[in-house]
């Protein structure tokens, strides 16, 4: 399904959706962050943040102590996902891109449930957790308000094209 991608959005201040997101690679072009080997995070050579693809995110949990399997009963693996140390949240960012009707559609419903599971998940380390959706222009349909108010309803997010830095809880660059 995913084609040439889709642009859009202001590249200095949010996430671009281009068809298949890298929050690492994005957030390292950004005036004064950087990112190590580790997926660390750094603004102004303080570590801010961590990020985490699929699998990665239960490397953490080990360091956590947390043994997923006495939380839920099946794994979940987030399209990418950053820990913002400095407000103690856990930012789940799934992406959708669709060009065709198709299974995404239904799993904008999942949120909820998702983020309770996250919530179970890092419940036990005091890690607050958020759920987005980063989407593209196909969901801007008028068949999709029901489920766009429904994310909203159930204090989940979503963004088209892009997501703003700061809805991620990371500093901004002062602007002159």
């Amino acid at each position: 399904m995913i084609q040439g991608g889709m642009g859009g959005g202001n590249t200095q201040t949010g996430l671009i959706f281009e068809g298949q997101v890298d929050l690492a690679m994005f957030i390292s072009q950004q005036e004064d962050y950087a990112i190590n080997e580790k997926q660390e995070v750094f603004f102004n050579n303080k570590k801010i943040a961590r990020i985490f693809k699929k699998h990665k995110l239960y490397d953490f949990l080990k360091e956590l102590d947390i043994n997923w399997k006495e939380c839920i009963s099946r794994k979940l693996l987030p399209d990418d996902s950053i820990y913002v140390i400095i407000n103690n949240t856990l930012h789940i960012i799934e992406c959708k891109f669709q060009s065709v009707e198709g299974s995404a559609d239904e799993k904008l419903q999942t949120c909820d449930f998702k983020k309770k599971q996250y919530q179970k998940l890092f419940s036990r380390a005091n890690v607050e957790v958020e759920y987005i959706y980063l989407l593209n222009d196909w969901f801007r349909k008028p068949e999709y308000k029901d489920v766009l108010d429904y994310i909203i309803s159930v204090r989940c997010q979503y963004y088209f094209n892009y997501i703003p830095l700061q809805k991620l809880g990371l500093p901004m660059i002062e602007s002159n």
